[in-house]
């Protein structure tokens, strides 16, 4: 028989992770699951500024998720990695079916987040995070008095555009 945890957190980004810190405090017995690195698109982000309680300084993705794990650690929450493969939600237990393993608990938190959707440039991931942006609210800071290009259609594109025009020396 698998353990009955309280609650389990699917994600182990600065969601899944304040929900662990915050289910640890009280006292719940929390597994965290994680199909891939902690910290999502966060772990990927060379300076974080618009974090509240972050230094003015800015701090880097990483350090930012390796501090909230150690949190989550200090509470109790344990940690696997797993892919989820599926979730049993009706009745009092859930059911989480993984390629690993399969875990019981009383309640589930999805935080599995979000993901950009790379346009397939050539040397685009390896700028991610160092002037390839796929949030202006988030990054608009870091082109000041910059050029830049966004790339993209519809509505979502015009916005972030309409916004970097508050940053940038020029948006294309």
């Amino acid at each position: 028989m698998s353990k009955l945890y309280d609650v389990i957190i699917l994600g182990a980004g600065p969601g899944g992770l304040a929900a662990g810190i915050y289910a640890g405090r009280a006292r719940l017995n929390t597994l965290i699951i994680e199909r891939a690195q902690d910290g999502g698109q966060i772990a990927i982000t060379n300076e974080i500024e618009n974090y509240p309680g972050q230094m003015l300084e800015g701090e880097s993705g990483p350090s930012l998720i390796e501090r909230m794990t150690k949190q989550c650690e200090k509470f109790g929450c344990e940690r696997v990695s797993d892919n989820i493969k599926e979730v049993k939600l009706d009745g009092p237990e859930k059911i989480l079916i993984g390629a690993n393993g399969e875990y019981h608990a009383k309640a589930v938190i999805i935080a599995t987040g979000a993901h950009s959707r790379p346009i397939g440039c050539k040397n685009e991931g390896k700028f991610r995070g160092k002037g390839v942006s796929y949030c202006a609210t988030c990054d608009a800071n870091f082109f000041e008095d910059l050029e830049v290009y966004v790339v993209g259609g519809g509505d979502a594109a015009v916005e972030e555009a309409m916004y970097l025009t508050k940053f940038a020396r020029k948006v294309t």
